[in-house]
């Protein structure tokens, strides 16, 4: 599968400027009369890159889709994740989008990379966490005196490859804390691979990933060497939640890594599934529904599905509730928060 063409910022700007504007064209190329979207034959689902987990995730939901919601075929699309699946939902190329909270909540109120360029989008869905792991080595961790997050100030910190989801939440935190990544640390910009590679040989002190709990790589280099997580002290998450929407206070329970025997605090931030504010609303309650009642098809990719994606999860919701789905969650019984309820 091809990757879509990343559509330049400024476009998706003026794109979602549109849509808050005027009402889009419905599957039968009339506009809807009160700016919602008629029902769609078809939706385009946009996930990650075919290495990373969004898109089995998404191959997944479209066969969800394509299987059990009525009249309604779906296809997949490889991104480059986040980011770029929120500027195609902006400009109209895409329907449904797996996104990270941090970013999906950004664009909503025009933060970050989306600063003057919102884009508004509506949750189907909360799917699982990405957690927010610093990594370093016991001996290494002795040396520094690693014991909070702020302590790896002076080190040689490894915050993602450049350009990547990870880098730009390793910013942010940074932030958060009134630290500059460019000056505060000797930066590294290394793929998780990479830093794996800097740790054992001694390159790198500390490094960061913002992926699933249990993430195959921090397994692996446990399974070698002497693992610790740095930990994320009670003042430093209340900064960051504070600082930035989309995030929230989670703990990597011990044993999740071999030789990682303590709970780490850190924070998260919840992926979820996606769809423009205008979506149509009972083609929304259909796709939610059929989520929920077809787990299995998800746990088939990714084994913790039937413990995260759950309807009770959706107080995590980085953006409001479209509708649709509200009537889902409203019919099962769940208290949806009053500010997702949009």
């Amino acid at each position: 599968m091809q990757r879509r063409t990343l559509v330049p910022l400024a476009l998706v700007g003026a794109a979602a400027l549109a849509l808050a504007g005027c009402s889009q064209p419905g599957a039968d190329g009339g506009d809807a009369a009160d700016g919602e979207l008629d029902r769609l034959p078809a939706v385009t689902i946009v996930t990650g890159g075919t290495a990373g987990l969004f898109y089995p995730i998404g191959g997944a939901l479209r066969q969800i889709v394509s299987d059990e919601v009525e009249g309604t075929t779906a296809s997949v699309e490889s991104t480059g994740a986040s980011v770029e699946n929120i500027q195609l939902i902006g400009s109209g190329q895409a329907e449904l989008a797996i996104a990270q909270g941090d970013a999906a909540n950004q664009a909503f109120n025009g933060l970050a990379d989306f600063e003057g360029r919102e884009v508004r989008t509506s949750t189907l869905a909360v799917l699982y966490p990405n957690v927010y792991h610093t990594v370093s080595l016991a001996a290494t961790q002795s040396k520094l005196g690693l014991e909070c997050f702020k302590d790896v100030a002076g080190t040689r910190f490894s915050v993602g490859d450049i350009g990547s989801g990870n880098e730009a939440t390793a910013n942010q935190v940074f932030e958060s804390l009134g630290m500059d990544p460019e000056t505060d640390i000797d930066r590294r910009q290394l793929g998780y691979a990479e830093t794996s590679t800097g740790l054992t040989s001694g390159g790198v002190d500390a490094g960061t990933w913002v992926v699933g709990q249990g993430h195959a790589g921090i397994t692996e280099l446990a399974t070698t060497d002497d693992v610790v997580l740095i930990p994320m002290c009670d003042d430093e998450r209340k900064k960051i939640l504070d600082g930035y929407g989309g995030y929230v206070d989670h703990v990597i329970p011990a044993g999740t890594y071999p030789g990682v025997d303590v709970d780490t605090p850190t924070i998260a931030t919840w992926n979820a599934l996606v769809v423009p504010e205008n979506f149509n609303e009972e083609q929304a309650y259909d796709i939610t529904k059929a989520v929920f009642e077809n787990v299995d098809v998800i746990e088939g990719v990714y084994a913790p599905a039937v413990e995260f994606i759950v309807p009770e999860n959706i107080e995590n919701a980085p953006v409001p509730v479209h509708p649709g789905a509200l009537k889902y969650y409203d019919e099962v019984g769940i208290d949806v928060p009053a500010e997702l309820r949009g």
